[in-house]
């Protein structure tokens, strides 16, 4: 980047005309009400329930947007003027492309900032006037600045740790399966186990499990299990070591795949942790706490370095949520966390209720922290497509790839109908943000059926609540979620990865409802982009890639992996729906839309640079986007020392 110190420029003297006290007072109306929504949403008055207090919110909200500019620009404009023309902001960032991501998706040369804020946002001829001598100043040389980019779906602490053994390569064929689970026996000692987990049979490029038979060619001497999802693969030793021969087999057909013609089991168990045990191998390495953090630090660090300066941790538990608060101790958390903490849905009624209003008292969620805070919950509805288990209005039609038989089978439903009504109006009555996951068409209309429901007595829109994924939603379904003002959490580089193994299962036809984004965008649906990153650190060698630019791409292309031509054409964003996606549509899924996600006067200063414009850009170039620098709060936490 290029830096320099200001100029000395003459202040405004009292006489110069003052610009429109609405511009003025933008930054002081944003923080009486984040102020407003702490005091009045978290801090519940003795006597007023936790709704009550959204509800105050939503008033207390209109009195300060509406009144105190009113009052102010009355009383004080002059005041107001003088101070904001005079004071010298402490960082300016001039002479580029700025895209403010605001309702109006304006393109700017400049922004001024000012404690961490956005004080000015306009011409280099009208910002500059904030430049002081002890100002800097960044000059972009006609680089383009987006807000910061936010994913909606991480699962951050469990990432970094995946790898602390040893690294992991990655895999596309059973050939490297082989080769990763050979090169392991000359580090594991004879008899203790091999094992592999979540490399999805889905992307590779055979579509399915390695064999009993080849697991043994590479790995005689050491028992094997592969897994992916519920099901998986062994070798024999493991088949031994578990008591599974022919006779184990024969009775229970429902897990154990046989040959069709000796009946002996191919190695190949659905459903294995019923069935398969293993042991942990004297290579697994136990983390001590300070190993632990050290890893996501580095995470989040490699976030940064891809434009990240938000994340919603989905799913997440009391561990990883104490990982963050020592990170925001320590002052190594370079990222905003938002967290949706995960629920048990089933069991004993009473005590999830206990649960969901300790979330609620969490002071996480009573006074959040701008860098940490907990947003609502998330409890799983259905399975997933990788592993055939999303629950779908029609059947998912028999499998080899997926072991499916039953010309019936629609997938796994986990929660009804009922407990789910009272899952959502548990939270909606605590003003959490309740969310599913949910993969397939049915589970996806079961919760927007119960979201509609609750509307009616509790607006929902209120608590930001969404559905995670949506990867197969139906019209009905969109106009619904538009009407009473749900988001949606979906994972663009799914259709990049899994594709063709759709394709081959369901058909195009059914595919035009597989993350269908312009329909949500066009309803007016808030959608929002995430990654759901589960393993490794590397932006595109993890298994399920953060890359925001990969799914940028993919929004605007809707390319498949080993697919000729795009998936649904018809479905892709436009370069300013892209951006939004990944900017302002998650701020709102953060529940911080208020704070970031745009470029606007009085949010946070979280922004980044980047080598190119992507508005128009060819569309092949925008997977490769490089990041030049990351700034959170008006500070700079990732440069990669080129000069724009």
């Amino acid at each position: 980047m290029s830096f320099k110190k200001g100029k000395l420029l003459p202040f405004a003297s009292v006489s110069q005309p003052c610009r429109p006290p609405s511009l003025q007072l933008r930054i002081l109306l944003i923080d009486l009400t984040y102020t407003a929504e702490k005091e009045f949403l978290y801090a519940t008055p003795p006597g007023m329930n936790q709704m009550n207090t959204v509800e105050v919110n939503s008033r207390m909200r209109v009195v300060i947007s509406v009144l105190l500019p009113v009052l102010l620009g009355n009383w004080f404009p002059s005041i107001v003027c003088r101070a904001d023309d005079i004071k010298p902001a402490d960082l300016v960032v001039q002479d580029g492309r700025i895209v403010t991501a605001d309702r109006a998706f304006r393109v700017v040369e400049a922004m001024a900032i000012r404690a961490g804020r956005i004080v000015r946002v306009g011409s280099n001829h009208d910002v500059c006037k904030l430049i002081g001598p002890k100002t800097r100043v960044v000059e972009l040389r006609g680089r383009m600045v987006l807000p910061g980019l936010i994913d909606s779906h991480v699962h951050a602490g469990n990432a970094s740790r995946y790898e602390a053994a040893h690294e992991i390569p990655p895999m596309e064929t059973i050939a490297d399966v082989l080769a990763y689970i050979r090169k392991r026996t000359l580090v594991v000692p004879k008899g203790e186990w091999i094992t592999l987990r979540q490399v999805f049979i889905t992307r590779l490029k055979e579509q399915r499990y390695p064999t009993r038979v080849e697991l043994d060619s590479v790995a005689p001497h050491h028992p094997v299990a592969f897994r992916t999802g519920p099901d998986g693969s062994v070798n024999s030793l493991a088949l031994q070591e578990n008591g599974i021969d022919k006779a184990f087999a024969a009775n229970h057909p429902e897990h154990i795949v046989v040959d069709p013609d000796t009946r002996e089991p191919t190695g190949v168990i659905r459903r294995a942790g019923s069935v398969l045990k293993t042991r942990a191998n004297s290579t697994h390495k136990e983390l001590t706490t300070e190993d632990r953090d050290n890893r996501l630090v580095e995470l989040l660090q490699d976030y940064n370095r891809w434009g990240l300066t938000g994340v919603i941790d989905r799913n997440c538990n009391m561990s990883n949520q104490a990982q963050y608060e020592r990170l925001l101790h320590d002052k190594r958390l370079t990222l905003r966390v938002r967290l949706s903490r995960g629920l048990s849905p089933n069991g004993d009624l009473e005590t999830i209720h206990k649960r969901v209003a300790a979330i609620a008292d969490d002071p996480l969620f009573v006074k959040p922290h701008p860098r940490l805070a907990i947003i609502g919950v998330k409890v799983f509805e259905d399975g997933g497509m990788l592993t055939g288990s999303a629950y779908f209005q029609q059947p998912w039609g028999t499998s080899q790839i997926y072991g499916i038989t039953d010309p019936h089978y629609r997938g796994m439903q986990y929660i009804s109908e009922k407990r789910l009504e009272d899952l959502v109006r548990a939270c909606a009555q605590h003003g959490l943000a309740f969310t599913a996951h949910c993969q397939g068409d049915a589970a996806v209309d079961a919760l927007v059926g119960v979201y509609e429901k609750i509307n009616k007595d509790i607006p929902i829109h209120r608590t930001h609540s969404t559905i995670t994924h949506a990867s197969f939603m139906s019209k009905q379904a969109i106009t619904v979620a538009a009407k009473i003002g749900i988001g949606v959490d979906l994972q663009p580089a799914w259709l990049y990865l899994d594709s063709r193994t759709l394709l081959a299962q369901f058909g195009n036809r059914r595919l035009q409802n597989f993350i269908p984004l312009k329909s949500l965008f066009d309803a007016g649906v808030t959608a929002g982009g995430g990654s759901d990153h589960m393993q490794k650190i590397g932006s595109l060698r993890s298994v399920n890639p953060y890359n925001p630019f990969l799914g940028m791409w993919v929004t605007v292309t809707r390319n498949a992996r080993w697919h000729d031509a795009p998936i649904h054409a018809d479905q892709a964003l436009s370069r300013e729906h892209m951006i939004r996606f990944y900017t302002i549509n998650n701020a709102w899924l953060m529940r911080s839309e208020s704070q970031v996600g745009s470029l606007e006067v009085g949010k946070r200063a979280d922004f980044i640079v980047i080598d190119r414009d992507l508005l128009i850009c060819p569309a092949e170039q925008i997977r490769t986007t490089k990041v030049l620098a990351t700034w959170l709060d008006g500070k700079l936490i990732f440069s990669n020392g080129v000069n724009p």
